[in-house]
């Protein structure tokens, strides 16, 4: 493999071909993964997304193809992703205000995630968050995930997000600026259409959440500001917009699609793409 790309998942539970569609095009194109979670634990496919039985309330239908069930089914006990990077004892963790000797700690702080984004200028090549219900849990208001993004983002290197994954992008902001990344940027996310009412699950806990907690098309919408646009694409088959150094995809569907796309902007220099 010529070059890595560090892809992030949750331990709440990913959507499997939101990261299998994405890997076999870079697999291909010589790119090879390099796995993390938020506390190093075994990330697991939510098991709809093999179930091509499994029928989606809003769209009315069966979403996960024999294919793709194929495709995750093969890799999901992978041993490729028994030890994935532990990000929290990688990055940070800011301290509190309030901590005792709070300027040496505030330097501290700084100066390891300036480290790390040197390690990530020499080591990757790009970012890949992958979506589903967890991402919602451990990595969307994860402050560690924020740095990550923001070392990818500063570098100029793509940063590509499917589904809930997209929401990390929202609140990755400059500590002192504190605006969106993705201010004036075209991005896709999950429009409010495609919202559960009821019944998003998580791997590992007991208890319903119900209804994701935020609209994600609503947060995008503002993040984006007036000189940006969001793409909900509703009624179209998939949804993959290009805004270099984001590739942003809006659901399972685009999973495919969202990979190709992501390649070509590592091997031929996409810079625009969907809109």
């Amino acid at each position: 493999m010529r070059k890595k790309i560090l892809a992030i998942l949750s331990n709440y539970g990913y959507w499997g071909v939101e990261l299998t569609g994405p890997m076999v095009k870079l697999e291909n194109a010589g790119y090879g993964l390099e796995f993390a979670t938020p506390r190093g634990q075994r990330p697991i496919a939510l098991p709809p997304s093999y179930d091509p039985t499994y029928y989606d309330p809003p769209l009315g239908t069966t979403v996960t193809t024999e294919f793709d069930a194929r495709q995750v089914m093969g890799f999901k006990d992978s041993p490729k992703l028994d030890n994935p990077l532990d990000i929290s004892a990688w990055m940070p963790e800011r301290p509190y205000f309030s901590v005792e000797n709070f300027l040496r700690k505030w330097e501290e702080y700084f100066q390891t995630v300036s480290q790390r984004h040197q390690e990530i200028q020499g080591k990757y090549a790009g970012l890949l968050l992958i979506g589903g219900s967890g991402p919602i849990i451990d990595m969307v208001n994860n402050q560690r995930v924020h740095d990550i993004i923001l070392g990818f983002y500063r570098r100029n290197k793509p940063v590509a997000a499917i589904c809930y994954g997209v929401a990390a992008l929202v609140f990755a902001r400059d500590f002192n600026e504190r605006v969106p990344i993705i201010r004036g940027k075209h991005v896709t996310g999950h429009c409010i259409e495609y919202d559960y009412h009821d019944g998003t699950g998580f791997v590992g806990t007991d208890f319903n959440l119900g209804p994701p907690p935020y609209t994600l098309e609503y947060l995008l919408r503002d993040a984006v500001g007036p000189k940006g646009r969001f793409h909900g694409n509703f009624g179209k088959p998939t949804s993959v917009i290009v805004d270099y150094p984001f590739i942003t995809a809006r659901s399972l569907q685009c999973s495919h699609e969202f990979g190709e796309q992501f390649v070509n902007v590592l091997e031929n220099g996409l810079q625009r793409y969907g809109w």
